[in-house]
């Protein structure tokens, strides 16, 4: 191999004065020995268009953003010298600089590979620094409020000052007191280590009593302080868990920031959440994330008084789950890599790369939800979203398939065939296996963004498609064949022949998973064509709060989750320098906060309204830096919406409060 050091530059300009815009790339050979006829591949969360025409090489590849662009016939990047690219049509552009390319590598003649250095894309009209970590929220001299508690609780009634507890000895009252206080000890022992907010009476822990107050609802509590003395009452181990956080919180804030915040001497807490559904989504298909990230992000949850992990476990770039029946899904499709069947993706560089939860892990990390009140909804997208799972199982296409249709992400052919007759068999086998790992009655089968143009060229779909419309839809269908789609926006199918076959297919899954005992989970595409069983079933709304209401409107429950405000790849602003997408739009933290998952909901909408989620989409998360900027303290927003009644509301509160609680990665900027 060579001796080369390379380094990858990459720039956004945007359109300007009638011309397109521009992706430039520049590629500075700092080694010793010239490169001839190599390919330089790339990937990051831009993508360039299908076909695109690029000056200074020739676009030979491209899977959705991974990017091979070939060196043009007598190209020599010599020592110290440059090559130039440029791309002028991209079907996802840059907004944010970490839309562009994270990951580069070059191949070379006999498909060896050298390392490049990616440095982050600028801007060209833009030098502002770059933003990562958690924006910093100091807590102020003076505080709307005594005492430090995220979500603020439904009633607080308390006054004077007590010297701040070193910690907590709590004294149990039965079982579910009991199960509560282990959680407790678990839980701050792994967010704040040494900090020994569970103690002993013998290390000087305060003491706090529990009671038994069956008159509670089971996620409610109430602290009465007085002399000397703490009591938790609550009906549950839930209710047990969230009053000692919040003790836990007050302590903190009183002992870290005695200047703003005080422990009680006397007075009362009563509270009880404003939803029944407090989520958070966490995709682990497009990035990897370890079972202990995935055990802290829990935890941090559980500190939010968050009730819902929605865990994202396959998708077009991977699937992370082990199954018995078909191990192919994890041996090939959570891998990444050059020279494997799924190449390297948004971010992921030349080395094999990826991972998967085993059935033990999966255990292990339920059992630590449950502990803490958290429930964990699996989903499996189908039957779109399926590239990894149909590359691992390529006997799950149809064998006369003719013809390509992409999604918007850039995915050919992607979903699972509703007329082919293995589809059920696999995915039932799946389905089983996942339900005797998940204890919870939810499972979410995604249903989102199918091609307009899926199974055009299908033989077998496109039969079965004359026999459920008759010959003119069949035929309109097929017309569609070779369709690339619409890569701006996820294709509108409500009423096409994609939408019937993908309501023939939700339909017999749903059915099934109702068999099991189990309610069926989609995003909001799942109520195309109206077949799905609406007692049996629920959508998470991501467009905007209108669709998710009229959703509502027609029976169906709903956890509202708009792109625009919950989905926390949102960019924070429009900045360049700020991290995340923006397709959806941008919401900073009070932007977050003060939306209204339900404006202009009636009575009867209302009656269907379940809950609210944060979604983590993890396309610009190879940085663990723009995670922490991205989720925090975004998700305390969301959580502070789902659990306090909206008149007690405050930003200013909130802002005071924030910056207590903790992120995943210890990521914070400046």
């Amino acid at each position: 191999m060579p001796a080369a050091q390379l380094t990858l530059e990459t720039f956004w300009t945007p359109a300007g004065d009638g011309g397109p815009p521009a992706y430039g790339l520049r590629l500075t050979n700092r080694g010793r020995t010239a490169l001839r006829d190599f390919r330089l591949c790339l990937s990051g969360p831009a993508r360039l268009a299908p076909q695109d025409a690029v000056e200074g090489a020739r676009l030979t590849q491209r899977l959705s953003n991974f990017t091979e662009l070939t060196a043009l016939p007598g190209t020599s990047l010599a020592p110290g010298g440059v090559w130039e690219v440029t791309a002028r049509s991209l079907s996802y552009p840059l907004r944010h600089w970490s839309d562009g390319a994270t990951a580069a590598y070059l191949v070379l003649p006999d498909d060896s590979v050298l390392p490049v250095a990616v440095t982050p894309t600028a801007r060209r009209d833009s030098n502002a620094p770059l933003r990562r970590g958690t924006r910093r929220f100091p807590v102020p001299p003076v505080a709307p409020v005594p005492v430090s508690i995220l979500p603020w609780p439904a009633e607080v009634a308390v006054s004077g000052q007590r010297p701040t507890p070193a910690g907590l000895d709590i004294a149990p009252c039965g079982p579910a007191s009991t199960a509560a206080a282990g959680a407790f000890a678990a839980l701050t022992e792994a967010l704040f280590p040494v900090e020994a907010l569970a103690r002993s009476a013998a290390e000087n822990g305060a003491p706090v009593t529990c009671r038994d107050d069956d008159a509670l609802p089971p996620e409610g509590y109430r602290i009465a302080f007085g002399p000397g003395t703490i009591t938790l009452s609550a009906s549950a181990r839930a209710g047990f868990l969230y009053g000692l956080i919040t003790l836990g919180q007050m302590l903190r804030g009183a002992r870290d920031h005695p200047q703003t915040f005080a422990f009680p001497a006397e007075g009362r807490i009563f509270d009880q959440p404003r939803m029944g559904w407090r989520g958070c989504h966490l995709d682990v298909a497009r990035q990897f994330y370890t079972g202990a990230e995935v055990a802290r992000l829990l935890q941090i949850m559980a500190w939010n008084k968050l009730n819902r992990f929605h865990w994202h476990l396959s998708d077009d770039e991977a699937w992370r789950v082990e199954i018995d029946a078909y191990p192919a899904l994890t041996e090939v499709g959570a891998w990444r890599g050059h020279g494997l069947p799924l190449p390297p993706l948004l971010g992921s560089g030349p080395a094999r790369t990826g991972g998967y939860y085993t059935k033990d892990d999966i255990r292990h990390l339920v059992a630590l939800a449950g502990s803490l009140g958290i429930e964990v909804i699996p989903e499996i997208d189908m039957p779109g979203h399926c590239h990894a799972m149909l590359v691992a199982l390529p006997e799950l296409r149809d064998p006369g398939e003719a013809g390509t249709y992409a999604s918007v992400q850039g995915f050919p052919n992607n979903c699972l065939n509703p007329a082919l007759p293995a589809t059920y068999g696999v995915v039932e086998t799946i389905l089983d296996e996942l339900i005797g790992l998940f204890p919870s009655k939810f499972i979410h089968v995604g249903a989102d963004e199918v091609p307009l143009a899926a199974w055009s060229g299908s033989p077998l779909a496109l039969a079965r498609l004359e026999e459920l419309g008759g010959r003119a839809l069949r035929d309109a269908h097929a017309a569609l064949k070779d369709s690339l789609g619409n890569h701006h926006g996820a294709d509108a199918i409500e009423g096409s022949a994609t939408a019937l076959l993908q309501a023939e297919f939700l339909a017999r899954i749903q059915s099934f998973l109702a068999r099991r005992g189990c309610v069926t989970g989609g995003w909001e595409e799942a109520a195309h064509g109206d077949v799905i069983d609406k007692d049996e079933s629920y959508l998470v709304g991501w467009r905007d709060v209108a669709i998710s209401g009229r959703l509502a409107a027609e029976g169906y429950g709903i956890v509202v989750s708009p792109g625009q405000a919950y989905y926390l790849d949102m960019a924070q602003a429009t900045d360049w320098q700020e991290p995340g997408a923006g397709w959806a739009g941008w919401s900073g933290p009070r932007e977050t906060y003060d939306f209204d998952p339900v404006a202009g909901w009636t009575r009867v909408q209302l009656a269907r309204f379940m809950g609210v989620q944060a979604c983590i989409w993890s396309e610009p998360m190879t940085d663990r830096a723009v995670f922490d900027r991205l989720v925090f303290p975004r998700l305390s927003a969301i959580a502070e919406t789902a659990w306090t009644p909206a008149a007690a509301k405050s930003w200013d509160r909130f802002a005071a409060l924030c910056g207590l609680m903790p992120n995943l990665y210890g990521h914070w900027e400046g």
